[in-house]
């Protein structure tokens, strides 16, 4: 019966990591040397939207609340916990390319600027 606080933590760490991944930048900016973390997990978060692809940790969710007694869930993570509160229809393609692209355009927005801070202090 391990299994069943397993199936409570990894959403919530799953959750934490798709924050990181949307909004990792503005961490970024405060702490440059976390770039080494978030460049790497936004990119993995963009192509699992770009692609459509079931991230690892929604497998790993699923089998523990199997193993626990408790019901799987198809789709992804996003689509199971998230969507539902924005998107009450249902994840799409369409859903999904938007969500990537917000990601990289908050993302883009917020590198950019750390590139620029960094710029104007080595031209001082």
């Amino acid at each position: 019966m391990m299994a069943a606080p397993g199936a409570a933590l990894v959403p919530v760490l799953h959750a934490a990591f798709v924050l990181f991944v949307a909004l990792g930048a503005f961490l970024v900016l405060r702490r440059p040397h976390l770039a080494r973390l978030h460049l790497p997990a936004a990119a993995w978060g963009v192509l699992i939207e770009l692609n459509g692809w079931i991230c690892p940790l929604t497998t790993i969710e699923n089998d523990l609340r199997l193993r626990a007694g408790l019901d799987g869930y198809g789709g992804g993570f996003v689509e199971h916990y998230l969507l539902s509160l924005l998107y009450p229809g249902g994840l799409t393609r369409t859903h999904q390319l938007v969500l990537a692209a917000l990601v990289l355009a908050v993302n883009g927005a917020l590198y950019w600027r750390l590139w620029s801070q960094r710029r104007r202090r080595q031209r001082a």
